[in-house]
């Protein structure tokens, strides 16, 4: 029998209560395999975990593939949620940077553990489960597509070199928070997400300053003035955000 958008068995629609409980399902599977990788958890964990019978969880998922698909789409969510006030202002450097604080102290406040939950998922099931690969990749490219729209405001407004591709710097973004997440997560260490998101973030830096170089103008004088400091360059302190971002098994926990 196969699943309908709201994850119901096809042709049971959810009622409140279902949703309630399958959402439930989701979440303690999230935290699971999260902390213990896909392979490590069971059914059987999960339905302990979340607290109900096994029946249940069948009813609401197949097999433990449809699960692991709807964890992906969960911890997608969980991680735009956790960072969109950010993510809605990345068309600055100084909203870029603000961004950059705060995934590394979401790390340091998780021991460096677990890397990307999307990310990670993907990796786990990329060569095992084809539609669970896409819907990492789903994710994976909602992601991308926020940073792209900070990066193609920056460009309407004329505030980026020209030349410089909005899609390509998001990607380059992207790339670098996942390859900096990863070391960080073997590493223990924050350092490899900060030097890979400093990186980026100087090289956006470059990009504006490239844009407002001065210009020579009547009489030799010149025009046009560098982009301010941001205040994370300014004071060297880190950006605090609540601790909403602390529930376990999500990005943002």
């Amino acid at each position: 029998m196969g699943e309908n958008e709201t994850g119901a068995p096809a042709g049971l629609p959810l009622t409140r209560r279902g949703r309630e409980t399958r959402q439930r399902i989701v979440a303690a599977a999230a935290v699971l395999m999260f902390d213990n990788g896909v392979a490590a958890t069971t059914l059987e964990d999960i339905r302990a975990a979340a607290g109900v019978s096994g029946s249940q969880v069948y009813h609401y998922f197949e097999d433990k593939q449809a699960l692991v698909r709807a964890v992906i789409d969960y911890q997608a969510n969980a991680v735009l949620d956790a960072q969109g006030a950010h993510l809605d202002r990345l068309d600055s450097v100084a909203g870029l940077r603000a961004w950059r604080d705060f995934l590394v102290e979401h790390q340091r406040r998780l021991g460096c553990r677990g890397g990307c939950p999307i990310g990670a998922l993907g990796a786990e099931v990329a060569e095992t489960d084809g539609v669970a690969r896409l819907a990492a990749a789903r994710g994976l490219r909602r992601w991308e597509g926020r940073i792209r729209e900070g990066f193609q405001a920056m460009h309407v407004r004329g505030d980026l070199a020209p030349g410089t591709d909005p899609d390509d710097l998001a990607l380059a973004t992207l790339a670098a928070l996942q390859g900096g997440l990863l070391l960080t997560q073997l590493q223990r260490d924050t350092r490899p997400l900060e030097v890979a998101l400093d990186a980026m973030l100087d090289r956006v830096q470059t990009l504006t300053t490239e844009r407002a170089k001065p210009q020579s103008g009547p009489g030799g004088r010149t025009r046009g003035r560098l982009p301010p400091r941001s205040p994370s360059q300014q004071t060297g302190a880190r950006y605090e955000q609540p601790s909403t971002i602390d529930q376990p098994g999500v990005v943002g926990r």
